[in-house]
């Protein structure tokens, strides 16, 4: 009997625990807390948008017409209407000449959805589309360019000797992405912020970055599979993000340069991934700590946390091998894709460890001379390797730098013999250019057949009509130039400069060999589960209201479909958290004050202003593994501050 009465009593301890819990959940998701706000991803916003595509009672005499069809592409159009049997259809978008007018034709279809690319800016286009017997000719108007839009201050050709392909920019910092015909008028350019490399992939769609950061100044959350049209079909997603460059695999595979933030030491950009395209996963890893030595050949623009600073991904498939340029080093690398070992390095030896100096090749033949602090390095199909040589300081040693005024940058070939290790330089451009032509960052090389080269300095920077040696961001420009350079057998055949700085250009025809389908893009990888400093079990309830100091951090929340971001200004030594409060479970995340949130605080340089008035930081805090609802919680120092939202994992 007695141990009866116990037992009751512990289920009536426990429904009272189990109510009081129940008390302070229906609490915490009351009507005083409100679903913080879905931000769509532009992945879920195009299939809304899709939904009005309509073709049902459209025909060719009169089309269904929709401009920039995903709000992201304003220089295309859609062109939809039907057909009573199946049709090919030939487009015409109508130029200023013969190489900037364009013509694509398309599979036969009953119902058709034509994609328009190239159209001109604040303009009633020609556009003529033929469809068996039957020919229409459209007027598409299009809006302005954005007042911030950049355009050329001089374009050069040769007209006879080029083709009617477009140059296609990446912006450094600010700018679009966007496409150049051989006017230099802009025939294409994207709404959202796309940066680093932009190509094709053998499917015809291009792939670029994602507008959104996943650490500061610019890692990215991973790459985008889109048309012209500005069209997502997948959107890929890493771990450790994206940045500077990709490479297509024979198999069909991504090799991307990303980070791995939570790494022992807080490096970047020494971290190279596979990715499966057809899982979204990370299969293969390439960790640059474990196959060189951080503390060798250093550059003058070498730090503890970005020591290589890889700037390229080239896989080459003769050889089964990767090429890496590492800008911290003046290094190009090469290591085995199977074993991951060390093959060779391109560079000046000086100031690398005894035991790196056999990897280093022997310089023959006339004119030889290192790259320094090089881009985007490539292996030929004549298995040379093509750089652009940005030309810092050509020395190791500070005592011989040269002065940026004194300097110049190129595209350089280099011929290697492996088995001898010698290297031999067969061609270079810029270096007769001089400082003109001196761009200390960013750039770019294309092979487009033998003897037919873009070279690209597209970081040239000037500080009161000086030359500098630093990129824009931290010289404090007031003067910038990106000159791209068209070489068909020595000679210059196109040459397009612009007040900017750009990251990479590319030549591609405006049509690639895709086939726009509607549908919903698939999203694939995961940006992985955000660290938990804390787990404690309890209740809050101590809470404060929003009060001045709350609104004098400027605290926005943002829930987009995988993650959740908190963004606040914040002075040095201020400790942050945020707080996700579930059923007596409090997770708590820490905030670093930091403009380097993944490595130690001692690398930050705060100016006397941002000492002063604290740094926008930014927390995110992704949700796979949430699962459930969650009471968003700020706590700052000490104090405990409400947001009265909560989100959904």
């Amino acid at each position: 009997m007695k141990k009866i009465k116990k037992i009751i009593l512990l289920v009536i301890a426990i429904i009272g625990v189990l109510a009081i819990i129940g008390l302070f959940t229906l609490n915490n998701l009351s009507t005083s807390h409100e679903k913080l706000a879905l931000v769509n991803s532009l992945r879920t916003e195009q299939a809304e948008k899709e939904k009005t595509f309509k073709s049902k009672g459209y025909t060719l005499d009169n089309p269904n017409v929709i401009v920039d069809p995903y709000d992201n592409s304003p220089l295309t159009a859609l062109v939809i209407f039907e057909t009573k049997k199946n049709e090919k259809v030939k487009i015409t978008i109508e130029g200023k000449d013969d190489l900037t007018t364009y013509t694509h034709e398309f599979a036969k279809e009953k119902v058709h959805y034509i994609p328009v690319y190239g159209l001109y800016a604040d303009k009633e286009n020609t556009v003529i589309i033929e469809c068996g017997d039957e020919k229409k000719e459209l007027k598409i108007k299009t809006d302005p360019l954005p007042e911030n839009f950049i355009l050329p201050t001089s374009v050069k050709k040769e007209e006879d000797k080029l083709t009617n392909d477009l140059y296609f920019f990446t912006p450094s910092s600010t700018g679009y992405t966007c496409a150049y015909d051989t006017n230099g008028d802009v025939r294409w350019y994207l709404s959202n912020k796309a940066t680093w490399e932009i190509n094709r992939l053998e499917n015809g769609h291009l792939l670029v970055s994602t507008e959104r950061l996943i650490n500061s100044p610019y890692y990215l959350t991973g790459l985008y599979e889109m048309d012209m049209l500005g069209k997502i079909y997948v959107e890929y997603s890493l771990p450790g993000g994206y940045h500077h460059d990709y490479f297509e695999m024979p198999n069909g595979n991504l090799l991307v340069a990303s980070d791995n933030f939570n790494n022992s030491k807080g490096t970047v950009e020494d971290y190279i991934v596979e990715l499966d395209r057809k899982t979204g996963k990370v299969i293969k890893t390439f960790d640059l700590k474990d196959i060189l030595n951080m503390e060798d050949g250093k550059s003058e623009n070498w730090t503890d946390y970005d020591w290589f600073h890889n700037n390229s991904v080239w896989y080459d498939e003769k050889t089964n091998s990767i090429t890496l340029s590492g800008r911290h080093q003046d290094a190009v690398i090469n290591i085995d894709y199977d074993t991951k070992k060390l093959n060779w390095i391109i560079g000046d030896p000086t100031n690398w460890s005894k035991e790196y100096q056999k990897y280093f090749f022997t310089p023959v033949g006339d004119n030889f001379e290192w790259q320094w602090s090089q881009h985007a390095a490539m292996i030929t199909p004549e298995g040379y390797v093509f750089i652009f040589d940005n030309g810092n300081n050509k020395s190791k040693e500070k005592e011989d730098y040269v002065k940026a005024e004194d300097s110049y940058s190129r595209g350089v070939m280099y011929k290697i013999d492996t088995k001898k290790m010698t290297i031999e330089q067969i061609w270079e451009y810029g270096k007769e250019r001089g400082s003109e032509f001196y761009s200390p960052y960013i750039s770019d090389v294309d092979y487009l057949e033998k003897n037919h080269y873009i070279v690209h300095s597209g970081g040239i920077v000037y500080v009161d009509g000086k030359n500098s040696n630093q990129p824009a961001g931290i010289s404090g420009a007031d003067k910038l130039v990106s000159d791209t350079v068209e070489i068909l057998d020595d000679e210059v055949i196109f040459e397009i400069k612009l007040p900017t700085n750009n990251y990479r250009v590319e030549k591609m025809p405006l049509y690639g060999n895709d086939t726009f389908k509607l549908g919903k893009a698939t999203s694939k990888g995961t940006l992985g589960t955000t660290k938990i400093d804390n787990t404690r079990f309890g209740f809050i309830t101590n809470a404060k209201k929003i009060d001045k100091e709350y609104l004098s951090h400027e605290i926005t929340l943002k829930n987009e479909e995988d993650r959740l971001e908190i963004k606040g200004r914040f002075r040095r030594g201020t400790e942050v958290k945020v707080l996700l409060y579930q059923t007596g479970i409090i997770k708590e995340y820490e905030v670093p004050i930091s403009k380097k949130p993944y490595t130690a605080m001692c690398v930050d340089i705060f100016t006397e202003e941002e000492n002063k008035n604290g740094i926008i930081v930014t927390k995110y805090i992704n949700k796979e593994n949430l699962s459930g609802k969650y009471t968003i919680y700020l706590q700052i120092n000490d104090t405990i501050y409400k947001t009265d939202k909560y989100i959904e994992g």
